[in-house]
This record gives C-alpha cells, sequence and structure tokens, in this order.
C-alpha cells in the first residue's frame, strides 16, 4: 500500500505540473510575453531548487524532445498546407537552406573573433544556433494570423531550416577530427539527409493522404490515432534510411494539410492540442537539463547574451537578409521576417549532441546556447507583435470558437466548397443577390465575426465572412475567385 501512496503523490505534482504549464498560457498573454519563455525558466528554476528534478540523461532528454518535435513539425506543415505554401515554396527552400548556412557561419566567426572561442567551438555554437525553432513560432503566431507571404515564409523556414541544422550538426560532429576526408564525407551526409527526408516526406504524405480518404475504421477517435502513427512510421522510415526525419513529417504534414479526408476537422484538432502538450513537454525537458549556476562560469551568460544580440541586430539581418533579397517582399515584410526567426528547442537539442560527443567544455556551450535562446524568446518572441505593428504587417489576433454546429456526412459532400471573403474580391460589400451565382449555385450559411448571418438576397458581405456555397450541377464553375481564398475544410 505504500507504493500504491507514493505513485499517487507523484501523479498528483505531475497534473499539478501539467495543469501550471496550461494556465502559465494565461500568465504569458496578460504579461505579453511568449509561453514557451515561461515554460523554460521556471524548469530552470525548479532544477536549482530541487536537484534531483535534473538528474535526467542527454540521451533521454533527445529522445524525448526527437518525438515532441516530430509532432509539432508535423501538425505544423499540417497548418502551412501545400496551398499556403506554394506561394512561398521556393523562398522557404532558399532560405532554410542558404539562410541556415550563412547564420552558422556568421555565428561561429562572431563566436571566435569577438568571444576568442576556439574553432571547433565556435563551429559548434554556430551550427547550434542558426535554425529557427518551429515550437516558437507556431506558438508565437499560432493565434494570430499574418497576411501575405511574411507569415508563410516564417513558418516555412521553421520547419525547413530544422532539419538543415540538425543534419549540419550530425555532419560536424562526425567530422571532428577527421581532417579534408571527414568534411567531405559529412557534406555527403548532409545533402543525402535533406534528399531522403524529403522524398520519404513526398511519397509517404501521398500514401498517408489516399489512407486516410480510403480506409474506413470503427470508432472516430482512432483516425487521428492513425494519422499520429503513420507521421511516426514515416519519422522512423526516413531515419533509417539515413534520411531527415524531421524533414519527412513536415513535408508529409504539408502535403496533406489541405487533403479533405474523414474526420479530418477532428484530427486536425487533435494533433493541434497534441503539438501545445509537446511544445510544454520540450520546454520542461530542456529547461530541466539547465544548471543556472553554472551560467557565469566562463563568462557564459555574456558570450551567450553577446551573440544572442549581435544574431538578432546584425547577424540575420545582414547574412539572411542578403539571402533574402531575390525574393519579392515590401519593406516591412523583410524587416518582420529577420526579426523574427525565433530560437528555441532545436539549439538546446543540438546543444544536447555536443554532450553525447564528448566534446571539451560542453557544458560551457550548452549554457551559452540556453541565454542566447532565452534572449530569443523572451525580447525577440515578445516584440514580434509591436515590430508587426510598426512594419505595417497585417496582424490580427484569432480567437478561438469552442461551439460548433455542423452536419455529418456519410460520403464526402459534393459541390460544397467554403470560403472566406477577401478584401478586394468581388462579393466583398456585394449583396447575394447582385453576384449573379445562378439557379445552379447557392450560398447556404454566412459566419461573421463567430455569429451566423441570415442569408437573403440583400444580405451584404463584407470581408473575412465564412462562406458556404453549394454547387447544384456537375462541372459547374467554381466561384473561387468571388470570393477569395478558400477554407480548409
Amino acid at each position: 500500500m505504500e507504493d500504491v501512496g507514493t505513485f499517487g503523490l507523484v501523479v498528483l505534482v505531475v497534473a499539478v505540473a501539467a495543469l501550471a504549464a496550461v494556465l502559465s498560457n494565461r500568465i504569458s498573454s496578460r504579461l505579453r510575453i511568449p509561453a514557451p519563455v515561461v515554460f523554460l525558466v521556471c524548469a530552470a528554476v525548479a532544477s536549482d531548487l530541487f536537484p534531483g528534478l535534473g538528474q535526467i540523461s542527454p540521451r533521454a532528454v533527445q529522445r524525448i524532445v526527437t518525438v515532441a518535435l516530430a509532432i509539432v513539425l508535423f501538425d505544423g506543415g499540417m497548418q502551412v498546407g501545400w496551398r499556403r505554401f506554394r506561394t512561398a515554396a521556393l523562398p522557404v527552400l532558399w532560405i532554410g537552406v542558404a539562410g541556415t548556412l550563412a547564420t552558422a557561419a556568421g555565428v561561429a566567426a562572431a563566436a571566435h573573433w569577438l568571444f576568442h572561442l576556439d574553432w571547433p567551438a565556435a563551429l559548434v555554437l554556430g551550427t547550434a544556433l542558426s535554425p529557427t525553432d518551429p515550437a516558437v513560432v507556431f506558438s508565437v503566431l499560432g493565434r494570430r494570423e499574418v497576411k501575405g507571404r511574411s507569415g508563410v515564409i516564417l513558418e516555412g523556414e521553421s520547419g525547413a531550416n530544422d532539419p538543415v541544422g540538425i543534419a549540419l550538426m550530425v555532419a560536424l560532429l562526425s567530422a571532428s577530427g577527421a581532417g579534408g576526408t571527414g568534411f567531405v564525407s559529412a557534406a555527403g551526409t548532409f545533402f543525402l539527409q535533406l534528399a531522403v527526408g524529403g522524398a520519404v516526406g513526398i511519397g509517404g504524405g501521398l500514401l498517408l493522404g489516399v489512407f486516410m480518404r480510403r480506409v474506413h475504421l470503427p470508432g472516430e477517435g482512432l483516425y487521428a490515432l492513425r494519422v499520429l502513427a503513420g507521421a511516426l512510421v514515416l519519422y522512423g522510415a526516413a531515419t533509417v534510411a539515413h534520411g531527415s526525419g524531421f524533414l519527412a513529417v513536415f513535408v508529409a504534414g504539408i502535403v496533406i494539410g489541405d487533403q479533405r479526408a474523414p474526420y479530418k476537422g477532428e484530427i486536425a484538432r487533435f494533433h493541434t492540442a497534441l503539438s501545445s502538450i509537446a511544445e510544454i513537454v520540450v520546454f520542461v525537458v530542456l529547461g530541466l537539463t539547465v544548471n543556472l549556476r553554472t551560467l557565469a562560469d566562463g563568462a557564459a551568460w555574456l558570450i551567450g547574451l553577446g551573440l544572442a544580440v549581435l544574431l538578432a541586430l546584425i547577424i540575420r539581418p545582414v547574412l539572411v537578409g542578403l539571402v533574402l533579397l531575390p525574393v519579392k517582399l515590401s519593406l516591412g515584410e523583410r524587416i518582420f521576417v529577420l526579426w523574427s526567426g525565433l530560437k528555441g528547442a532545436v539549439p538546446i537539442l543540438l546543444g544536447t549532441f555536443v554532450f553525447s560527443s564528448g566534446q571539451s567544455g560542453a557544458t560551457r556551450i550548452y549554457d551559452i546556447i540556453f541565454v542566447a535562446v532565452a534572449f530569443s524568446v523572451l525580447v525577440q518572441g515578445g516584440l514580434v507583435p509591436w515590430v508587426a505593428s510598426r512594419c505595417r504587417v497585417p496582424m490580427r489576433a484569432v480567437e478561438p470558437t469552442p461551439w460548433g454546429l455542423g452536419l455529418r456526412f456519410a460520403e464526402p459532400p459534393r459541390g460544397l466548397h467554403r470560403y472566406r471573403v477577401s478584401a478586394g474580391s468581388k462579393a466583398d460589400g456585394s449583396a447575394v443577390g447582385d453576384l449573379g451565382l445562378g439557379k445552379d449555385m447557392w450560398i447556404s450559411f454566412v459566419l461573421r465575426h463567430g455569429r451566423p448571418v441570415q442569408v437573403r438576397s440583400s444580405t451584404v458581405l463584407e470581408p473575412e465572412d465564412e462562406v458556404l456555397v453549394q454547387l447544384d450541377a456537375e462541372g459547374s464553375a467554381n466561384p473561387g475567385g468571388m470570393f477569395g481564398r478558400p477554407e480548409a475544410g
């Protein structure tokens, strides 16, 4: 019975901690700071107050964070979807690879020449701090809608450059001490990981989409679990094939993001909720690995702060700014993208690789990364809405809509389309009766500011109205250009 009581106490403590983590989102919204920094700092303080909490091996941390990030990336890919991604596919791929490599080189040079770190340590730091983080970017932008290409570029970059950064770190550590031959081999490993990960993501995403549509299951709850298992299968398959599992799940999420499938809404909501939990787990686990008492050793906090400031104000704006020159963006959008390249869990995860490699000065490198990440999440992440406002990048808060009204269909509904009225479209400011829909097409539902609007011939449509359009005849012209962008079903 004593064991039962002890286990109950453990369950109680863990549940209270989880509840506090969930409620901390309200605290972060009131303080106008991103939630991840609350999880990260609180966990770091707790591990110092109760040293037993921090007794977790780097390998265990890597495994937990790897699975959690795979979930976050898959959900992020589904939220982006192919329809949005293709509007900025080339910029995302270009900045994801070239921008990451340029950032790694810039940070490494600054760490070596300004802070006098030896080249092996400087290169590791540069590689660790080069990728932006999907957990932080999706968290900061998760309840905000950014119009234009800048939001897609940010979300796409955070998913695309993680595999690049991780592959670069693995290649760098494997080449350490092996001379020129080792670096040639590492370069081959780097490009192999990206190629295999991308191929598995595209092929696996297409197969998963077919599987979702054609294979029926006995219970509603099994559909979301099936997709989760499928995503992890793709991660494992890509990794076993010496590819990037992170790239595979992100690409697969993009591929299936806009596809219609049974229980697609429930699947999306399940993965969004699971991604939120994974985000909490990532930053709590990583925070527990940090020893705040060692931040002063070797001036780790000073170097981390200096690199973070240089990265935010000089290195990324200059180097990634040059990479972005061929991309068509307004000046405000360009500044917004350069400022919002947030660091987070992935740099700290890369820092744990240093422990596993046995490199000297691993604790100091890890502490530097932690300080740089804390600055990026707290300062840069907290100022993202302000920077968007100053740069005139349209950003609006998307309030949750907890109540739903809908119908279930045994077969995919034909001729039913959902649109959001865009400003400047033909439907903007027009009465329903003046749209010229014809006898084979009609609007059956209009949602405005979260409330249904009675549909009459005199009903005037406004920007951001959600419209449900029914086509009666097969082969009728798609009315999408009349309203604007389609909404995912």
